[in-house]
């Protein structure tokens, strides 16, 4: 088997991206209608859609081969110093596995590099998230903190958190 280098080429997202971003949210399986819900109402508010944007919310788009495959949405946890909240990250199940996420997760932390000091990611302790979490361990993030039944029956917070160094 060959590998075959692909290009991923980051942007800004804007009000054109909400339906692809909504796909992409949504083919990843994991996310229930409920919560899919709240992640476009958080894009609506990074990106102004319908209203005066949220200057607390930053996002990002992954694109290649000229199509949108992930996006990635973080700001500052209110009442910290330094604290970020990664809020969602999404990538098209089809692309898994060839560094979007990452690609996505690296930026961000490049971003913030002298304004953050620690980026928290809420995430779940279901069986069907063991990637998400083998994702977030792989870019060097650790557990913090797991409350059981946190979600819901059987289905746990994982907290993982990662200090950023102070400069660029």
């Amino acid at each position: 088997m060959s590998t075959i280098a692909t290009a991923i080429l980051l942007r800004p997202l804007t009000a054109l991206d909400r339906d692809r971003v909504e796909q992409i949210t949504r083919t990843t399986g994991v996310f229930r209608l409920d919560e899919i819900a709240v992640a476009l109402d958080v894009l609506d508010a990074a990106l102004g859609i319908g209203r005066r944007a949220d200057p607390d919310y930053e996002t990002l788009g992954a694109e290649v081969d000229g199509v949108l495959v992930g996006w990635i949405c973080w700001g500052p946890t209110p009442c910290t110093l330094g604290t970020f909240d990664l809020y969602w990250i999404a990538v098209d199940p089809v692309l898994h596995g060839i560094g979007v996420g990452s690609a996505l997760t690296r930026e961000m932390e490049r971003r913030l590099a002298g304004r953050a000091r620690l980026i928290v990611v809420e995430t779940a302790g279901r069986a069907d998230y063991a990637t998400t979490r083998a994702f977030y361990d792989k870019q060097g993030y650790q557990v913090g903190a797991r409350i059981a039944d946190y979600y819901a029956p059987g289905d746990d917070l994982v907290t993982y958190t990662k200090k950023i160094a102070s400069g660029a």
